[in-house]
């Protein structure tokens, strides 16, 4: 069988024997929205659990309001997403200039005047003001008291000040928070770094056990946070593999997000019966694999599928690198990945979590990469360096034998796998 993986903004060819798979992983196809703007619109018109925005909007007649976006690291539909929205706003009255994004960078780099182009388009980049959230400025930042857990929430100022908050996102998979969007755009979006680090260290107990959503503590902090940050409004959207609308949720925090994580888990949380011994994961090409931050979702859903002491084989091009300072200080000490594992558990930081994703699973299993990276970075991560996946598959199968089993994932970030 043939297979064009994802590599940055193009593809790697690998062909495998239909006798050798074990099974081949992509998202459960739901039908995309025949017309996506209206789609918006009606839910705008009709949301879950709040009245119309414009209604909302027109009551509160906000000076100060805020549209929390994503970051370049997670695409997101804006060009279906801004119109409608925009025309809410308008219809409502209120100016341009009292409309402000924040992007919501979590501990990320801020953008640059560059990226919020090639992110949110020319037009809504001449005519609003856009900011990045740094987490890291205490200038920035408002004490908002102590969350359930009984750590500092420290929210990024602008957001409080906000007299109206809406949150736009993407619902899928998330390895520890269980799905992303809906309060992930606070909590780490906008959030304080010592907020981010106290809320994520929580990973090293849930990566291997993770609950069920409505459970797990991790997402519901993050709920907490949202609530306390007064978010008003969200507006929110499940894509498929190809970035296509195929549901959106709008409305109230809880409600509206929940729904949306429904279609998720049935599109992406997929089910197999046994665990491979070689599994060719593709981090979803560009911006998934923009960086070794990044690509390790797709690392960390390969271990699931991959019997202990198997290989994977991750395919991920990383232009930028390793993505995060302090990650690439950890994957250069030197140290073995139960070293790193004992240290994050005992200290735990922002930064050190990816270097906990990738030693937990090279304390186990084997890892080939096929990406732009050095070999010595390649090397810093446990891994081997392949230049080809033809390449990368002979290394996997001298490790595992000839008559390996290959689970292949062409869509590695995004499709979860669950044993059944």
């Amino acid at each position: 069988m043939h297979f064009d993986m994802k590599f940055g903004e193009g593809t790697l060819p690998v062909d495998v024997e239909d006798s050798k798979i074990l099974g081949v992983m992509l998202p459960n196809s739901k039908p995309p929205l025949k017309n996506a703007i209206e789609e918006v619109r009606a839910c705008l018109a009709s949301p879950e659990g709040t009245p119309p925005l414009e209604s909302m909007l027109r009551e509160r007649a906000p000076k100060k309001l805020v549209i929390v976006v994503n970051d370049i690291t997670r695409p997101t539909p804006y060009s279906v997403l801004f119109p409608p929205l925009m025309e809410v706003i308008a219809k409502a009255g209120i100016s341009d200039a009292h409309v402000t994004l924040v992007t919501a960078t979590g501990i990320h780099d801020p953008h640059t005047p560059e990226q919020n182009v090639q992110v949110y388009g020319a037009d809504i980049c001449a005519r609003y003001r856009i900011v990045s959230h740094n987490a890291t400025d205490k200038a920035g930042l408002v004490y908002k008291g102590k969350l359930p857990s009984g750590y500092d929430f420290w929210l990024n100022k602008l957001v409080d000040e906000a007299d109206f908050l809406i949150t736009l996102g993407v619902v899928m998979p998330h390895y520890f928070a269980g799905f992303s969007g809906g309060r992930k755009s606070i909590l780490p979006g906008v959030a304080g770094k010592e907020t981010v680090q106290k809320n994520h260290a929580r990973m090293v107990e849930l990566m291997d056990n993770l609950p069920p959503i409505r459970q797990n503590p991790v997402s519901l902090e993050m709920i907490q946070a949202a609530r306390t940050a007064g978010v008003d409004f969200i507006l929110n959207v499940v894509v498929d593999d190809s970035e296509n609308l195929v549901k959106v949720v709008a409305g109230d925090l809880e409600r509206a997000w929940y729904k949306a994580v429904e279609i998720s888990e049935a599109m992406y949380m997929i089910p197999i019966a046994q665990q491979a011994d070689i599994t060719i994961s593709a981090a979803s090409g560009f911006p998934r694999d923009i960086n070794l931050y990044q690509s390790q979702k797709a690392l960390d859903h390969a271990d699931r599928a991959t019997k202990r002491g198997g290989t994977i084989i991750l395919v991920a091009e990383c232009r930028d690198g390793y993505g995060e300072k302090l990650f690439e200080d950890f994957m250069n000490r030197g140290w073995t990945p139960q070293q790193i594992m004992d240290d994050i558990k005992a200290h735990f930081v922002m930064g050190g979590h990816k270097a906990y994703g990738f030693a937990k699973v090279a304390a186990e299993k084997n890892i080939i990469m096929v990406t732009s990276l050095s070999e010595k970075v390649v090397s810093s991560c446990f891994a081997k360096k392949a230049t080809t996946l033809e390449e990368a598959l002979e290394m996997a199968r001298a490790q595992q034998g000839a008559d390996a089993r290959i689970m292949m994932m062409p869509e590695g970030s995004i499709t979860v796998p669950v044993l059944s």
